[in-house]
């Protein structure tokens, strides 16, 4: 394996873990008003589900960003520069979501806290539908000129492929978040997510054997019908283990199916990593938008000795914060009133 492939896999890895782990605090935050429906309470059980580690599942995207820049500059200058608007849009919401997370409980007031909630709601839906309409016509191809420019109009970037991607990865997420919830609380909380992910796995899992079949068909290679494969197979699992309640084995199956589900994009795109409508001689390729073999060296050996560090104090975090939440864990309110304090 070339270094320019190592790199090309350990982003795709990357992303992976990103989808997976903020794949479900996008689920939680945009199920926050169905699932914490008529009490506070409940809506921060739903919040504080999530509550430990949605900012380190955020540390994923910052590492497959940076990894991208110094490894694929070429990459990564085309890409930001022609997804700008909607890639500021990702990063807008984003902020607004950690901006509302934090500063819910800071203020006891519940119009402070629904406008929070708003917030979240923007911050979680906005990006897990963008990314799934992101990558879709990344592995589409977009009008790339021999400037390495994305030229055309916004309506190249609409079509029906990359409006599915979008599709795809918003319902999936929803499932995901639903799923995570009940693995994470009990009472009624449990039970209500446990109803609505039996409501969201049939329109899920139709989308996503859809927009994976199109995917394999259209631009897949031989391989990559074993992550398909497997996709389905991750979908059928957790509708068994859904149906019967066992939420550790329905979480585990929604996990492949994101896992493989960025598998196939990866692969479908390798050995391109942004192909050109225009021309084949303009595609981007592992090659010709990679980095020094110096600086993929280097790179390589911080990532051999950091990356295990990294991962297993997360994989702690999560060891340290597996019990389930009730709405008996949460106490009351102590956040400072929002106007000033009356004599």
């Amino acid at each position: 394996m070339s270094l320019q492939e190592f790199w090309f896999v350990l982003i795709g890895v990357l992303f992976t873990g990103y989808f997976v782990l903020e794949g479900f605090d996008f689920g939680v935050g945009m199920l926050m008003p169905v699932l914490g429906k008529g009490s506070d309470t409940r809506r921060r059980v739903v919040l504080n589900t999530i509550g430990p580690v949605w900012d380190g599942n955020e540390v994923w995207l910052i590492t497959a960003a940076g990894a991208m820049f110094a490894a694929f500059p070429e990459w990564y200058a085309s890409l930001f520069s022609g997804f700008y608007f909607v890639l500021l849009l990702i990063l807008v919401a984003l902020i607004l979501r950690i901006c509302a997370i934090e500063y819910r409980a800071k203020i006891d007031d519940p119009v402070w806290r629904a406008r929070c909630d708003i917030g979240i709601g923007i911050g979680s839906w906005l990006p897990a539908f963008a990314w799934g309409w992101v990558f879709a016509n990344i592995v589409r191809g977009v009008p790339l000129d021999a400037d390495k420019q994305i030229a055309g109009s916004a309506a190249d970037l609409f079509s029906p492929y990359a409006l599915l991607g979008a599709l795809t990865t918003g319902l999936l997420f929803l499932l995901h978040g639903a799923i995570f919830v009940s693995l994470k609380t009990g009472g009624e909380v449990r039970a209500d997510s446990v109803r609505l992910a039996q409501l969201l796995l049939a329109p899920t899992a139709l989308v996503v054997a859809g927009f994976g079949l199109w995917t394999q068909l259209a631009y897949g290679a031989g391989w990559t019908w074993i992550p398909l494969g497997v996709a389905v197979l991750g979908l059928v699992v957790a509708a068994v283990a859904v149906s019967a309640e066992r939420d550790g084995w329905a979480f585990t199956g929604t996990t492949f199916v994101i896992g493989a589900a960025t598998v196939l994009l990866f692969g479908s795109l390798f050995p391109n990593v942004l192909p050109s409508t225009i021309s084949d001689a303009f595609h981007l390729t592992i090659d010709n938008a990679s980095s020094t073999p110096y600086t993929l060296k280097v790179m390589s050996w911080a990532a051999v000795i950091v990356t295990p560090v990294v991962l297993g104090y997360q994989g702690w975090t999560y060891w340290v914060f597996r019990k389930r939440l009730t709405v008996d864990h949460i106490p009351a309110h102590t956040g400072l009133p929002l106007g000033p304090a009356k004599d």
